[in-house]
């Protein structure tokens, strides 16, 4: 693959690619206080460098203006805008896709719903598709220029890309093997939705702490585990799977914020339960979110402040399990629901604040909106080829 004393010098390549990616424009000695390379060697990786595409030499740093003495120095920044990566969430209902340059900046975007049987596995994959072509497109990137695409399902997801059978075969209806049928965007890897929320809560998000539970909670509830600063996958990659809350005593099922409180309202409404003056008396189940429920509230509504308080100790209960089994010091709501689970998620605190069960990890929103997991997918994918620079350099663009 390489050329004569390039393959020897292949782990300081990958030192100087590093730097690239984590900085703007650098010179050669901005690298060697960054590094502990030598002069010569760090020269010559940057000729290796672009030889390949991956950075470009800009003015020197006289034209600069930085260097006053002597030869002027060669200045580098990394080629960011000659190659592009998609980070892909194909949730149940919805497909959303961000297209970022190779520094994770985000060109382009696209979103559909999935209409007409969101668990048909060949819809979700022209779905998917449509999405990433829209989105390239608005980008101004062609497939080619597509080095990964990351892919966020709602299913475990093992380290081939594979979702196991189980769940009577929902997880292989959301991932009919996108990673070879997909199409043709770069390489395809795979990965859990929640999962990616985690990864993106902690490279862009407020995490401060080693251990954490960053949950999806809207049709239904899903965790994404960092424990120890190591984002946890398990066997077949279903570490976060939270169907056992079927047998939680108050929990009793794995329904999400919006999932349990279309189970109650529904019940409700059969029985009669809800009061005629609620908004929520005549609403039909389809339409109803958190955000309507708290919205009722917020209006004075009594039978939808019950509804909080009841969601609340919900989310409480979920906290408590994972802090129990995992000990994460802070479960992270994250998601579309969070922009709008404000009163759920004090509900939910003032619930583990009884002290019950204590210690419980602290809850809280996350301010990465409803994109979390396609920009986890952009992490990711950018990781991807941070990981492997040698092995993507051929399928640079020049």
């Amino acid at each position: 693959m390489a050329e004569p004393g390039i393959e020897t010098g292949r782990a300081s390549v990958e030192l100087v690619a590093a730097y690239a990616f984590d900085h703007g424009a650098f010179m050669a000695s901005d690298v060697m206080d960054g590094t502990g390379l030598t002069r010569a060697t760090v020269l010559n990786a940057c000729d290796a460098l672009a030889d390949r595409g991956w950075i470009r030499e800009l003015d020197d740093a006289r034209a600069a203006g930085d260097y006053r003495r002597g030869r002027p120095a060669r200045r580098y920044e990394l080629a960011a805008d000659t190659a592009f990566v998609v980070g892909l969430d194909v949730g149940q209902h919805r497909v959303a896709a961000l297209v970022a340059t190779l520094r994770g900046e985000v060109v382009g975007r696209a979103e559909r719903p999935i209409v007409g049987g969101d668990e048909d596995p060949d819809l979700r994959l022209a779905t998917a598709r449509t999405v990433v072509e829209e989105a390239t497109a608005q980008a101004g990137a062609t497939p080619g220029q597509v080095l990964v695409t990351a892919v966020g399902v709602p299913a475990p997801v093992d380290a081939h890309g594979r979702s196991p059978r189980g769940d009577h075969d929902y997880w292989a209806r959301m991932n009919p093997d996108f990673a070879s049928r997909l199409g043709p965007w770069g390489d395809v890897v795979l990965e859990n939705d929640a999962n990616l929320a985690a990864t993106a809560e902690r490279a862009l998000g407020e995490v401060a702490r080693e251990s954490i539970a960053v949950l999806l909670a809207e049709a239904s509830f899903g965790a994404g585990l960092i424990v120890d600063g190591v984002l946890l996958h398990g066997g077949a990659g279903g570490a976060g799977e939270l169907r056992v809350l079927g047998m939680v005593e108050g929990v009793g099922s794995p329904e999400g914020l919006d999932g349990a409180a279309r189970s109650w309202l529904e019940e409700d409404q059969r029985s009669g339960a809800v009061p005629a003056a609620s908004p929520l008396a005549r609403m039909p189940i389809g339409t109803l979110d958190v955000g309507r429920i708290i919205d009722a509230a917020a209006s004075g509504d009594a039978y939808a402040g019950r509804l909080v308080e009841r969601l609340g100790e919900r989310l409480g209960r979920v906290c408590v399990l994972l802090g129990s089994l995992l000990d994460v010091d802070e479960v992270v709501v994250a998601g579309g629901v969070a922009r709008v689970a404000s009163p759920v998620i004090v509900a939910a605190q003032t619930w583990l604040d009884e002290g019950t069960y204590a210690p419980t990890p602290i809850v809280r929103a996350s301010r990465l909106g409803a994109d979390v997991v396609a920009l986890g997918a952009i992490t990711r994918a950018v990781a991807t080829i941070r990981s492997q620079p040698w092995r993507f350099a051929a399928a640079i663009p020049r």
